[in-house]
């Protein structure tokens, strides 16, 4: 997905790098305040969303981090897409967007956990399944982002 040169990469600054061209013009404190600010926000609608599935369907599976880390797959390639292949979202924006609201929202530690503690406590279709579940999952899901994205940039 990543475009002309740029890197692709988790919260550790990798969409955040300016380009030689100089495309992300900020400066590097309000880079973080766009990170924190959008992580915030991210974690805030995961706490909310990973709540409301547990109430609507229970909690005995995690079906609350895999609907997250799916939405989050989906949209992140829309977000990087747009941003980096169309032109269509800055980097400033999509700073914000991907590794702030979509970093804090997504979540690898509460996958492992999860799958791990389905594990521990013998249930081991159910691990296997949870995990096989998340790679394609997220993988479909990051598909049918990058597919909307190119149809929302009128690239087919």
């Amino acid at each position: 997905m990543a475009a002309r040169g740029e890197a692709v990469g988790s919260g550790d600054g990798a969409l955040a790098e300016p380009s030689r061209a100089g495309l992300c013009c900020a400066a590097p404190m309000f880079r973080l305040v766009l990170v924190c600010a959008g992580g915030a926000l991210g974690s805030g609608a995961r706490y909310l969303v990973g709540g409301w599935v547990a109430a609507a369907v229970g909690a005995s599976f995690p079906f609350g981090t895999l609907l997250i880390n799916a939405v989050g797959s989906f949209f992140i390639s829309v977000v990087m897409y747009l941003g980096l292949s169309a032109g269509a979202i800055g980097p400033e924006l999509r700073l914000f967007l991907a590794v702030g609201i979509l970093g804090g929202f997504t979540t690898y530690s509460s996958f492992n956990y999860e799958m791990l503690a389905l594990a521990q406590r013998g249930a081991w279709l159910l691990a296997v399944g949870y995990g096989a579940a998340t790679l394609f999952g997220c993988l479909l899901a990051g598909g049918l982002g990058l597919a909307a994205a190119r149809g929302l940039a009128g690239a087919g």
